[in-house]
């Protein structure tokens, strides 16, 4: 059985001027009728942090599943590290680290003991287990707790510790799936912090999969999957400026006149009872001069920018919704895959 190649921190395990960290082109996969994933296209750089933004049941764990070598495609191709998933698998497995959805810590153990099992499983070099322990525990925070039993931890620190796990044997690219699932939102700032610390110190490639809006928004590029197929690719910035301009909220002491200089000079405004709305290209940046174009007293002013809550509403023509969950991976079928490697 072949071991994990011995290389420095941050150096990828596929070379220098190789292609994508990861690529797909039409992939898909069919569960008898239905089809789970359609088509998908994209492709991810080295050291870049992508995300499948959608709702669940979208499609998202089961492309995840596809790259990771869980599920066979039923079409289309798809390369990780540089490997076919499908005719490379082994040679796939030993470049990714994997978190899932649902916990797959040992609570009987500490952690150091979970890490070391999972050093054993990917034929870490003995002579680097203890350097490498030491490493991501540091960077998710855990150093003081390595002899606690996982039994002890809290929500947070769980996943925390499975993201070291999971960079543990220095993987090419680390896949997330739904990593903050469950948490409170100061839990998941935390989680945050230490997956944008791996990838700044280790220059890792992550891909990630969320339905949270404000957690796509720390990714590079995102693409928004709905129904098995993505719909928009970009950046968050990018997303948001095909949505629209920005809005500026005005109360006035006199919305009537307000408006017509507003309109006078150009400005495109919408007339609500009790406000006005303002588009702008760049909506801070010009409330001074709509202050005194308007007039008239400004009482209040409020800029909206586009989200991606916006972009979601965009694209799919609905907000994100709370559909039935992709099914989670049967714990047989991930010790199948623990033993193939």
């Amino acid at each position: 059985m072949a071991s994990v190649e011995t290389r420095p921190a941050g150096r990828p395990a596929w070379g220098i001027g190789v292609g994508p960290a990861v690529e797909a082109a039409s992939l898909s996969k069919r569960y008898g009728e239905v089809d789970a994933v359609k088509d998908v296209s994209f492709s991810i750089q080295r050291g870049e942090v992508f995300a499948f933004l959608g709702p669940n049941g979208a499609g998202k764990t089961t492309t995840v599943r596809m790259l990771c070598t869980l599920a066979r495609p039923s079409g289309g191709q798809a390369r990780v590290a540089g490997f076919d998933v499908a005719r490379q698998p082994k040679s796939v497995r030993r470049r990714i680290g994997l978190v899932f959805q649902e916990q797959t810590l040992d609570d009987r153990l500490t952690a150091e003991q979970n890490l070391r099992f999972h050093a054993v499983l990917y034929h870490v070099p003995r002579g680097q287990v203890e350097a490498r322990i030491e490493r991501v525990l540091r960077l998710v925070a855990l150093e003081d707790r390595r002899h606690d039993l996982v039994s002890t931890f809290s929500g947070g620190m769980a996943r925390r510790l499975e993201i070291a796990r999971g960079m543990l044997h220095t993987p090419a690219v680390l896949f997330l799936d739904e990593p903050t699932l469950g948490l409170d939102p100061q839990t998941r700032a935390l989680v945050w912090e230490d997956v944008l610390r791996l990838r700044r110190e280790e220059h890792m490639t992550i891909f990630l999969t969320t339905h949270y809006m404000d957690e796509a928004e720390y990714a590079d590029r995102i693409a928004i999957i709905d129904h098995g197929s993505i719909v928009a690719t970009g950046t968050p910035d990018e997303l948001k400026r095909e949505v629209g301009t920005d809005t500026v909220e005005l109360i006035t002491a006199d919305n009537t006149t307000a408006a017509a200089h507003l309109e006078a000079a150009g400005f495109r405004v919408r007339r609500g009872e009790e406000h006005l709305v303002v588009f702008a290209a760049d909506g801070e940046a010009q409330v001074p001069q709509l202050i005194e174009t308007a007039g008239v007293r400004v009482r209040s002013v409020h800029v909206h920018r586009p989200t991606l809550d916006d972009v979601f509403l965009h694209y799919t023509g609905r907000q994100i919704r709370e559909a039935h969950a992709e099914h989670a991976l049967p714990m047989r079928a991930r010790a199948h895959v623990a033993r193939r490697r």
